[in-house]
């Protein structure tokens, strides 16, 4: 059950990046360079809604540095931190989710509801990548795709080079993983840019409910862990 925690988180990172963009006038929540990119295209061409962009990058760092400080004072208790971590990224991607509801459709570049909305899905985002470097280090990155794509090529690299060191059957397995981190990527996107098509802002449920989804498996039982007769 724990394995399928990186998984669902995947899909949040491609769904959640795809929504915002679609309904935030072009704003990426789920990493930071794809803003750097929109913020060259309105200085080059005038285009509006450059103050989200530009408030992205200071969220996601000052969130980092709070989440990774309450996760270190609580150190003691790794699946606690985690947990915790958890928790706030349900009440992040909520909150996100009532105001864009009741606010939407943002056609209004840089109005406050866009802007609160759009740093909310940020925050959320970052304490994601916070978790995944501190927590899950093993696995493939959930919020962008360029790192695990040029490791999947890599290692189809060794495969196919007979005087490889590696065992190709770690090689294989790594490649499976990654490989399932960019599908489910990919189906968060497709399933984003359907619910937007469908449903409008009402898409916006899905990723507290996956975010909750997460936090149920990660609070079940370890499989390693013995279970009280």
């Amino acid at each position: 059950m724990k394995n399928s925690v990186p998984m669902l988180l995947s899909f949040n990172g491609g769904y959640v990046d795809t929504i915002g963009f679609l309904t935030l006038q072009n704003l990426f929540t789920a990493h930071v360079t794809g803003n750097f990119v929109m913020i060259g295209d309105a200085l080059a061409n005038g285009s509006t809604g450059i103050f989200a962009k530009l408030l992205a990058l200071p969220v996601f760092c000052v969130t980092i540095l709070i989440s990774r400080s309450i996760m270190l004072r609580l150190a003691a208790s790794e699946h606690r931190a985690m947990r915790t971590m958890l928790v706030v990224k349900v009440l992040l991607f909520a909150l996100a989710a009532a105001i864009a509801i009741n606010h939407g459709p943002f056609s209004v570049p840089d109005s406050s509801a866009l802007i609160v909305t759009g740093m909310l899905l940020v925050a959320a985002m970052a304490i994601q990548n916070g978790i995944h470097r501190v927590h899950l280090k093993d696995a493939p990155p959930t919020t962008l795709m360029t790192g695990t794509t040029t490791q999947i090529m890599l290692d189809l690299a060794l495969l196919m080079y007979p005087q490889a060191k590696e065992d190709p059957a770690v090689i294989k397995a790594r490649m499976a993983r990654f490989l399932i981190a960019v599908v489910v990527f990919a189906l968060g996107c497709a399933l984003a840019a359907g619910a937007y098509v469908l449903v409008g802002l009402w898409g916006y449920l899905i990723p507290p409910l996956v975010a909750l989804a997460v936090l149920a498996v990660h609070s079940g039982p370890s499989p390693t862990t013995p279970q009280a007769a």
